[in-house]
């Protein structure tokens, strides 16, 4: 076993080296390919060396200052990059809504399993009430038309805020189960969108029918455009999902998906920034007591831009 001060003075040098890699102001994915290969050499070797000042029992300050040196090299290389305002202004600029049009397909699929149950159980509702107890139990029901039979008087502030988090726990759950499950070959987003469909027309239809149409009409108004897109978007990512491990042109399934990976990511990350957005408004602008009109008034307004940025954004600068 070398002493220490030969040690150190055999291994300095890379470890400065190392060092002023890591201190450059560029990041290192930006640096030429030799110095990136060399920044990876050196600290494989200085881990080495770590484990070595360690096991020779050498002083407290130099087995410090190779450990912090061998964090530094391991955070750049193995850390998270941070999120920065101007990636994030892209994504939802130009990458989310070029990605959700690129794979289009699978979103009006998973709409059309939305919308059309969604429309039917609530024409279903309004001509046969006796539909909705087959549905659903009669104490959901009336739980949903009492709580529109006062109409919509505001809330305080704090129990703004307490809803705000439970709508996002239910409208991320309804979105994770009808994209996760189009694991199962497609079939379990196909499942959960047709049911949730089915139950969202149901309820409307029910408080529809019970006299209090205006109140569940004016407060879902407000959060549906953001609301029932993302699910429909959550759903054709499960289905894209899906589709990969049926059609895996060539590859094996696992090649397959990976290959849809990027895409889908992208799709599932915009469907729950819209999900987000969706609970703001339902939290507090929803149960408000702003009048109807000017409700609706901003409700059209909003589908409108919901429609034009997933149709329109994007569509010039670079990606």
């Amino acid at each position: 076993m070398i002493d220490q001060d030969r040690f150190v003075q055999t291994r300095k040098l890379e470890w400065q080296q190392l060092d002023e890699l890591l201190s450059r102001e560029q990041s290192l994915h930006q640096l030429p390919a030799a110095d990136i290969s060399r920044a990876g050499s050196l600290y494989r070797a200085v881990c080495a060396d770590l484990m070595r000042a360690r096991s020779a029992g050498y002083e407290t300050e130099l087995v410090a200052h190779l450990d912090a040196l061998a964090a530094r090299a391991h955070n750049v290389f193995y850390g998270s990059r941070p999120v920065r305002l101007g990636a994030l202004a892209g994504f939802i600029a130009r990458r989310f809504p070029r990605t959700l049009r690129a794979h289009g397909r699978f979103f009006a699929v998973a709409s059309a399993l939305f919308v059309i149950p969604m429309v039917l159980a609530l024409v279903a509702t309004l001509v046969h009430p006796d539909f909705a107890p087959q549905i659903l139990p009669q104490g959901v029901l009336d739980a949903s038309a009492n709580s529109y039979a006062e109409g919509l008087e505001g809330r305080e502030s704090g129990t703004d805020a307490t809803m705000a988090g439970f709508y996002v726990h239910n409208n991320v759950g309804i979105a994770f189960r009808c994209f996760a499950t189009g694991i199962l070959l497609g079939l379990g987003s196909v499942f959960f969108l047709v049911y949730n469909g089915i139950v969202i027309g149901t309820v409307i239809g029910w408080v529809i029918a019970q006299g209090h149409g205006h109140e569940i009409l004016t407060f879902v108004c407000g959060h549906a455009p953001f609301e029932l897109t993302a699910i429909c978007i959550a759903g054709g990512a499960g289905l894209q999902m899906g589709y990969a491990l049926v059609r895996t042109e060539g590859r094996t399934r696992l090649g397959s998906l990976r290959a849809q990976a990027p895409a889908v990511g992208t799709i599932i990350g915009g469907a729950a920034l819209m999900l987000l957005v969706a609970a703001g408004i339902e939290a507090f602008w929803s149960p408000s007591s702003v009048e109807a009109p000017i409700k609706w008034l901003v409700a059209g307004i909003l589908t409108v831009v919901v429609a034009a940025y997933l149709a329109l954004a994007g569509r010039r600068g670079s990606a």
